[in-house]
């Protein structure tokens, strides 16, 4: 029998610290403290890779799908393993500790971390041996994202595919020369890279010590300016100019009638096939070595998913068209047998979908506020219909708070659902712990709730609102959020269900 879990839905960058954003230091290790001392045994976090104002700073719009986030590299533990002195931090700017200031924060984080990353170049360092081993090891992007960075600040941030031809079209010759030329920036780009993996391995090493597994996340997509679709386009549908021919998105729908035009660039998958998803694979290999366990982000798009042309600023001329997830998944399979993913299954979703969850046994997710609506008889979300293989949430980094849900997203009629569904009308001060609790009783093998549902926040700690540009991604965890008193809470919860 599988045994029954439950963790913590929380992005590194929400934690506290001195430095503007959540990162890899000490508060990460409280945090894992937290959880180990509230009996969780999952940490589950939004992707690693570097943010970018140009994308509103979201995880899942990244120029790497390898590369982790620089921001995330904690100062404090750079001067403990003496890459900066402590002079080096001593006039931080100041940062709000209930948000994240990605503007600010970018601007000095940058400068100390090639600070640091030019005195660890000029001195004669024991660690270098270390630092070429990484290097070497992670050969396969590193050098490619490296050198797209440099090369994107050489052409002062234009997409690559407005870089001069011989730089968009990667002639052997011209990449050489600006390897050479731009060496320098490359080394800090590879060393900023040697450090986060350096720091978040020791993390991850931590929690798994304690029995606190890490649940990643991995979009299905890559962005369009980024080094995997510059040094691989041949797996993407890009016309001679490295335009996209088709972009990813969603149909017309009853919420949006022009349906989502995302723009990422979509897969040829029957070239992918003929290397039997090589770069698949090599993402599998690196992230798996990264997090314990996968979310695949928009899983629908394995089976079929909607193509735009590329000329179109909607996405209501697009069409559905088929993608080889079985063949796929065997492939990956071969690779790696165990296969610790799960179908981020949300929405509308089609019979050859759920075969394919059947077929690899892969869980998806039950999320309660969703559960609420409509024929609560049938609602394949509602706690009475929950099955053992699936997660359940009270809501995910996409949704409301619970409270801010309960106060600004329900209509009477829907409040009166609930009510009756319970048995009871419930409070604004108290319709939290009473989803926790539901979420918790699940036959669900594993249950997750985002932290803010913990704490009772209401929609002002919302992490993102999708469709709105900025704003998203800021809110942060204030320092004395990991009580006592609510890891006891927790771990009752935790114990008095049987996931402890």
């Amino acid at each position: 029998m599988v045994a029954r879990r439950s963790g913590i839905l929380l992005h590194i960058t929400s934690l506290p610290s001195p430095c503007g954003i959540g990162d890899l230091g000490p508060w990460a290790y409280r945090f894992a403290d937290f959880l180990h001392e509230s009996k969780q045994t999952f940490w589950q976090i939004l992707p690693l890779n570097p943010t970018s104002s140009a994308y509103g700073n979201s995880p899942y719009s990244s120029c790497s799908a390898f590369a982790g986030n620089p921001l995330l590299i904690s100062l404090e533990s750079m001067v403990e393993e003496q890459y900066l002195s402590s002079s080096d931090v001593a006039e931080m700017p100041w940062f709000p500790m209930n948000r994240v200031d990605f503007e600010s924060v970018t601007q000095y984080k940058t400068h100390i971390l090639r600070l640091a990353a030019q005195r660890f170049k000029d001195a004669a360092s024991s660690c270098h041996g270390e630092f070429h081993a990484f290097r070497k090891a992670n050969w396969k992007w590193i050098e490619d994202y490296a050198l797209f960075l440099a090369l994107k600040e050489r052409f002062s941030g234009l997409p690559w595919n407005e870089w001069p031809p011989e730089f968009r079209d990667r002639d052997e010759h011209a990449l050489a020369r600006a390897r050479e030329e731009l060496r320098d920036r490359v080394f800090e780009e590879v060393f900023l890279q040697y450090l986060f993996s350096k720091q978040w391995g020791a993390l991850k090493s931590y929690c798994n010590e304690r029995r606190i597994q890490i649940i990643g996340d991995m979009p299905i997509y890559v962005s369009l300016d980024s080094s995997d679709v510059w040094s691989n386009p041949v797996i993407f549908k890009l016309d001679a100019e490295k335009r996209p021919i088709f972009v990813a998105g969603v149909p017309p729908d009853y919420f949006s009638p022009t349906g989502q035009r995302w723009g990422n660039p979509v897969y040829d998958w029957n070239v992918l096939r003929e290397s039997r998803y090589a770069w698949w694979v090599n993402r599998f290999e690196h992230t798996l070595k990264t997090v314990d366990l996968v979310r695949l982000d928009h899983f629908r798009g394995f089976s079929g998913y909607w193509e735009v042309p590329g000329s179109e600023e909607t996405a209501i001329n697009g069409a559905w068209v088929e993608a080889p997830a079985e063949d796929f998944f065997s492939a990956l399979q071969q690779r790696f047998p165990l296969m610790p993913i799960i179908a981020e299954d949300l929405g509308i979703i089609t019979a050859d979908v759920r075969e394919i969850m059947h077929l690899f046994g892969f869980p998806g997710m039950k999320v309660l506020q969703f559960a609420f609506y409509g024929d609560i008889r049938t609602n394949p979300y509602a706690p009475h219909n929950h099955i053992r293989e699936c997660i359940v949430y009270t809501g995910t980094h996409d949704n409301n708070t619970i409270r801010g849900w309960f106060r600004n997203e329900l209509s009477a009629s829907d409040r009166e659902r609930i009510f009756d569904y319970f048995g009871r009308v419930l409070e604004d001060h108290e319709i939290h712990w009473e989803l926790i609790r539901v979420a918790m009783m699940s036959v669900a093998t594993t249950c997750i709730i985002p932290m803010q549902d913990f704490l009772g926040l209401d929609e002002s700690a919302r992490m993102n609102l999708p469709s709105v540009s900025h704003g998203n991604w800021e809110w942060r965890l204030l320092p004395d959020s990991m009580s006592p008193d609510l890891s006891r809470m927790v771990a009752s919860f935790t114990e008095r269900y049987g996931r402890a």
